[in-house]
C-alpha cells in the first residue's frame, strides 16, 4: 500500500518508486486518449455492420468529448473530500468496465451512449490525476514530470489512426476495446501499489455553498470566460480532422485504411515537433509570445484550407498542408493559452480547471457536430472552407486578447500541451 503522505525531502528526489506513480497515470492518460484515437479508423466498419449512415462516425467522438466535459465539476471536489487516490481508482475501474460493456452494445444507439459513458473516464486525468502530481512533486519536480507524462501521451494521437487502421484489416473492431481495457488494467494496478494521498482527509471540509460561490467567481470573471472560449479555437481544425478523416480520406477520396493511417502522420507530427519547440525556446522569449508566432501560422493554414475547397485536383495536398501548420501552431501555443486561462482567475485551480474542461469539451463536441452538419449538406468543400475561416478567425482574435491578457496575468512557466 503506497505511503498516504511525502515529506519535504522525500519530494526532491527523483526515485524510481515515486516515478511508477506518474508512469501509472501516464499509462491511464494513453489509454484514455487511445479510446478515441484508435477507434475512429474503425467507426467505418462498425456502422456498416449496425446497418447505420457514416454520419454517426463523427459522434462517436463528440459524444466521447461531452462524456469528458460531463462530470469535471463534480469530481475535484469530490477528491478534495474523499481523497484524490480513492476517487482516481475508482475512475480507472470505470472506464475499464465501459470498455468491455461497449462489446455487448446492440444497437447504434446503445454503442453511443456508452462511447458517452466511456468518455467520462477523461474527467479523471484532469480533476485528478494531473492535481495529485502537482501534489506529491515540488514545483520544478512536478513541470518536469508533467512534460514527460506530456510526451508520452503525444503518443497516442500519432500511432493511434496506424494502429486501429491496422488492426481492422485484420481483426473485430472489439479487439479494439479489449486492448484499451487491458491497457488500463495495467495502469490501476500501478496506481493502486504507487499513488500516494495527497489530500489531509483530516482537514475541515468546504462546505458545498462555498464551492458553489467559487463556481460564481469564475464564471464571472470577464477575461477568464473571454480565454476559455478563445483558446479552444486553435484545438478545433484538428478534431475536426481526427472525427471526420475517416470518413472523407476513406469514401471520398478512396484511400485504404492503411492510406488514412499514415495521412495522420505529417499532422500529428507537426503538433509534437510544436510542443518540442515551446519546451525548448520558450525561455528565450516573454510568455505569451509563442502565441504571437502562431498568427501567421494559423493565417498560411487558413488560407491553404480555404483554397482546398475551391481547387479539387490538389485539395488533399493543400487540406493537409494547411492542417499540418494548425498543428504546429497549436503545439506551440496550447500550453501558454491554458496556463494564461488557469491564472486569470484566482479562485482555487481545482475549482477554475474544472470550468475550463467543461467549456473546452462542450465547445469541441458541439463544434464537432456543427462540422459534421456542414461536410453531410455540402461536402468536403465546404468543410474545407468552414475550417479556414476558424483558423483566420482565431488569427484575428489573438492580438487584442493577448494585449490585455499579458498585462493582466502573470502565468508563470509553461510547460508543452498533450
Amino acid at each position: 500500500m503506497p505511503p498516504t503522505s511525502r515529506t519535504s525531502s522525500d519530494k526532491r528526489l527523483l526515485s524510481l518508486s515515486m516515478l511508477l506513480f506518474p508512469l501509472a497515470m501516464v499509462l491511464y492518460e494513453l489509454s484514455a486518449y487511445i479510446g478515441n484515437d484508435m477507434v475512429q479508423p474503425a467507426m467505418l466498419t462498425i456502422t456498416a455492420e449496425y446497418g447505420v449512415d457514416d454520419a454517426w462516425v463523427a459522434s462517436s467522438m463528440s459524444l466521447y468529448i461531452l462524456g469528458g466535459a460531463s462530470l469535471t465539476w463534480l469530481i475535484g471536489p469530490l477528491s478534495d473530500r474523499y481523497g484524490r487516490r480513492r476517487v482516481m481508482l475508482a475512475g480507472v475501474l470505470y472506464f475499464i468496465a465501459t470498455n468491455f460493456l461497449i462489446l455487448l452494445a446492440p444497437t447504434i444507439e446503445w454503442f453511443m451512449v456508452l462511447r458517452f459513458l466511456q468518455g467520462m473516464g477523461l474527467c479523471f486525468i484532469a480533476a485528478v490525476g494531473y492535481v495529485s502530481i502537482q501534489e506529491a512533486f515540488e514545483e520544478l519536480t512536478a513541470i518536469r514530470v508533467m512534460a514527460l507524462m506530456a510526451n508520452i501521451s503525444m503518443v497516442a494521437p500519432l500511432l493511434g489512426p496506424l494502429a486501429g487502421a491496422a488492426l481492422i484489416s485484420v481483426v473485430s473492431w472489439h479487439w479494439g476495446f479489449v486492448i484499451i481495457g487491458a491497457l488500463a488494467c495495467v495502469s490501476l494496478v500501478g496506481l493502486f501499489l504507487h499513488m500516494p494521498e495527497t489530500v489531509n482527509l483530516a482537514q475541515p471540509k468546504v462546505s458545498p455553498a462555498q464551492i458553489w460561490q467559487q463556481y460564481r467567481q469564475v464564471f464571472k470573471n470577464k477575461l477568464f470566460m473571454q480565454l476559455t472560449l478563445y483558446f479552444p479555437l486553435i484545438v478545433l481544425p484538428m478534431l475536426v480532422w481526427i472525427g471526420l478523416s475517416p470518413v472523407f480520406l476513406i469514401k471520398d477520396m478512396g484511400l485504404s485504411n492503411m492510406g488514412y493511417g499514415l495521412s495522420q502522420l505529417p499532422i500529428f507530427i507537426s503538433l509534437i515537433v510544436g510542443n518540442l519547440a515551446l519546451a525548448r525556446y520558450a525561455p528565450r522569449f516573454p510568455v505569451g509570445q509563442s502565441v504571437y508566432f502562431s498568427i501567421p501560422l494559423m493565417i498560411a493554414g487558413g488560407i491553404l484550407l480555404i483554397l482546398a475547397g475551391f481547387i479539387p485536383s490538389i485539395e488533399y495536398l493543400l487540406l493537409v498542408t494547411g492542417l499540418a501548420l494548425s498543428a504546429f501552431a497549436q503545439g506551440i501555443t496550447f500550453a501558454v493559452l491554458y496556463r494564461f486561462t488557469l491564472m486569470a482567475s484566482d479562485q482555487p485551480k481545482g475549482v477554475v480547471a474544472a470550468v475550463m474542461s467543461l467549456i473546452m469539451m462542450l465547445i469541441q463536441a458541439v463544434g464537432i457536430e456543427l462540422f459534421k452538419l456542414v461536410y453531410v449538406h455540402w461536402g468536403l468543400a465546404a468543410l474545407c472552407v468552414m475550417n479556414g475561416l476558424l483558423m483566420l478567425v482565431f488569427a484575428a482574435l489573438t492580438p487584442p486578447l493577448m494585449r490585455r491578457t499579458m498585462k493582466v496575468v502573470t502565468p508563470g512557466p509553461a510547460t508543452p500541451a498533450a
